[in-house]
C-alpha cells in the first residue's frame, strides 16, 4: 500500500521552518545589539555622550547602557595627568638676541564637557598659547637674566596658561623650560667664559690648599715649640723642687742637730769649738772676707798659741 503525501503540507512545514529562523535571527541580532550598548568606562576616564546631537552626559567610571540609535558616545576622555612636549620656538629677547626655547606642558583635564565643546583642538590651542605666552614673558628680560630665572618663567606661563586654559576644562599643574639654546656664537662666548670661571676657581682652590697646608706647617711647628719650651719649664720647675728639698733636708738636719745640742746643754767651750768649725768651714770657701764676732776672738788666740806652742816643742824635741 503507497503512501501519498500532500504537496500543500510539505510546503506548510517549509514555511514554519523559515519564519522560526527568522525570528531567532532577529532575536539574535536584537540580543547582539543590546549587549553592543552596554558601557564600561574604566578608571580615570569619562565619557561624553550625545542623544540625538546634543549633550547628554558625561559618563565616569562603571557600567553604562547606551540607546541604540539616539545616543552617541561623542569623546573619550582621560583624566589622567597628561604631558606635552613641544618643539622648540624661537623668541627674542629684551637686548634682541633671538633664541630657542623648547617648553613641557603638565596638564589635567577636569570637565569633560567643556574639554570636548570648549575649543575646538585643545591640544594645539595649548601649543599656541604657550609660544604666545612664552614671547612675551621672554621679550621683557635680557639674555642673563633669561638664563639665571627658569624658575620665574616657569611660574609666570603656569599661571597664564592656567587661567586661559579653565573654560576648556583643562587644569594646567606646571611649565618646564626644557631647553633654551642660544645663537651659536654666544655659545661659544658662553662656553669662553665658563671655562676661564673654571680656571679661576681651581686656581682659588690651589691657593687655598697652599695656604691650609702653610697654617697647618705653622700651627705644627707652634705646637712643637711650645711642647720644647713646657719641657724646659718642667725641667728647670723639678730641678727647682729638687733643690728646694735638698735645702729643706739640710735645715731638717740642722734643726735636728740644734735641737739635739739644746737637749744635751753643752758648755760654753763646746759652743765655741762648734763655731770654730763654722768658722773654718766659712774659711776653707770662696770668701773673701770673714768677720769673726768679739766673743769668740779670745778663744781662737788661744787656739793659736797652742798651735804654736806645740809646734816648737816637736822642734825642741827634734833637736
Amino acid at each position: 500500500m503507497s503512501h501519498f503525501i500532500h504537496p500543500g503540507f510539505i510546503t506548510g512545514t517549509m514555511g514554519a521552518d523559515l519564519v522560526l529562523a527568522a525570528v531567532l535571527i532577529v532575536v539574535v541580532v536584537l540580543l547582539a545589539a543590546l549587549v553592543s550598548n552596554f558601557k564600561v568606562v574604566p578608571q580615570a576616564h569619562a565619557y561624553v555622550v550625545e542623544r540625538l546631537g546634543a549633550f547628554h552626559s558625561a559618563w565616569t567610571t562603571g557600567l553604562h547602557f547606551k540607546i541604540p540609535f539616539i545616543d552617541r558616545i561623542a569623546k573619550k576622555v582621560s583624566l589622567k595627568e597628561q604631558v606635552i612636549d613641544f618643539p622648540p620656538q624661537p623668541v627674542i629677547t629684551k637686548d634682541n638676541v633671538t633664541m630657542q626655547i623648547d617648553t613641557v606642558v603638565y596638564f589635567q583635564i577636569t570637565d569633560p564637557k567643556l574639554y570636548c565643546y570648549g575649543v575646538e583642538n585643545p591640544i594645539s590651542a595649548i601649543e599656541n598659547l604657550t609660544a604666545t605666552t612664552l614671547r612675551n614673558i621672554i621679550g621683557e628680560m635680557e639674555l642673563d637674566h633669561t638664563l639665571t630665572s627658569r624658575d620665574v618663567i616657569n611660574s609666570k606661563i603656569r599661571v597664564i596658561l592656567d587661567e586661559a586654559t579653565d573654560p576648556w576644562g583643562i587644569k594646567v599643574n606646571r611649565v618646564e623650560l626644557k631647553n633654551i639654546i642660544p645663537p651659536a656664537e654666544i655659545q661659544d662666548s658662553m662656553e669662553k667664559q665658563m671655562k676661564a670661571e673654571r680656571e679661576r676657581r681651581a686656581k682659588i682652590l690651589d691657593a687655598e690648599g697652599e695656604k691650609r697646608s702653610a697654617i697647618l706647617i705653622a700651627e705644627g711647628q707652634k705646637e712643637s715649640a711650645v711642647l720644647r719650651a713646657d719641657a724646659v719649664k718642667e725641667t728647670k720647675i723639678r730641678e727647682a723642687q729638687g733643690e728646694a728639698e735638698a735645702i729643706l733636708s739640710v735645715q731638717r738636719a740642722l734643726a735636728d742637730a740644734i735641737k739635739l745640742m739644746n737637749e744635751a746643754h753643752p758648755s760654753e767651750q763646746v759652743i765655741a769649738l762648734k763655731s770654730l768649725e763654722a768658722f773654718q768651714a766659712a774659711a776653707d770657701g770662696n770668701a773673701t772676707k770673714i768677720i769673726i764676732p768679739s766673743n769668740i776672738q779670745g778663744l781662737a788666740g788661744l787656739a793659736t798659741s797652742l798651735k804654736e806652742l806645740m809646734t816648737d816643742e816637736n822642734i825642741s824635741y827634734k833637736q
